[in-house]
């Protein structure tokens, strides 16, 4: 999904600083690289409703630490509200963050791709992927530049397989719901066109 303007930026950053722990009493270099990232997308930093440590040490000669960072527009309705649950880190030692974050205008143009299901399409997208997957030359990956390239082909394989059924949706505020287990989920509506037997859901 492509939206041309960041809504949150998140994650493990490995960056210890007192900005945002002042527990700890060390500034880092690597802080105004970042900061400036997040500047430059029209984000601050999202302070959680619950200060903590979001990653605990694992062995004696470490100490807990703030480095899962939130990063939102500040006139976002999530801004400052992100929670932090120490309960819920096993098997991992970062603990979950979570947010709710209000995304903007219902309607988004995004791409989908739809093939209508046991098609004469669908037989030959398969076939042409797998056969492009498996001339792919794997045997000169004796560098880091060498996975690379072969990583870059890969994707190549899989756009150029796709793009024939690449198609302009929009994104639609709506509940549909799984007949498996009668649950409503949010779901991407598909272009109008095409048909509800050939819906790919995203």
């Amino acid at each position: 999904m492509n939206i041309d303007k960041t809504i949150i930026l998140t994650g493990d950053f490995n960056i210890r600083d007192s900005d945002w722990n002042p527990n700890f009493r060390h500034y880092s270099s690597h802080t105004d690289d970042l900061i400036t990232i997040a500047d430059s997308l029209g984000l601050e930093l999202s302070p959680p409703s619950n200060p903590s440590p979001t990653r605990f040490a694992d062995n004696l000669y470490d100490t807990n630490s703030v480095i899962d960072l939130v990063f939102l527009p500040p006139s976002n309705t999530g801004f400052g509200q992100h929670t932090l649950h120490p309960e819920i880190c096993k098997p991992s030692n970062h603990i979950s963050l979570i947010i709710e974050i209000s995304i903007g205008e219902v309607n988004t143009d995004i791409n989908i791709w739809s093939i209508k299901k046991d098609s004469k399409e669908k037989k030959e997208f398969i076939s042409s992927l797998v056969q492009d997957v498996q001339s792919l030359d794997t045997s000169t990956i004796r560098s880091q530049a060498n996975l690379e390239s072969s990583v870059q082909q890969l994707a190549n394989v899989f756009e150029n397989a796709v793009t024939p059924y690449k198609r302009l949706g929009k994104i639609s505020d709506i509940l549909c719901l799984n007949n498996k287990n009668n649950q409503l989920e949010r779901r991407v509506r598909p272009p109008k066109d095409v048909p509800l037997d050939a819906q790919l859901w995203t």
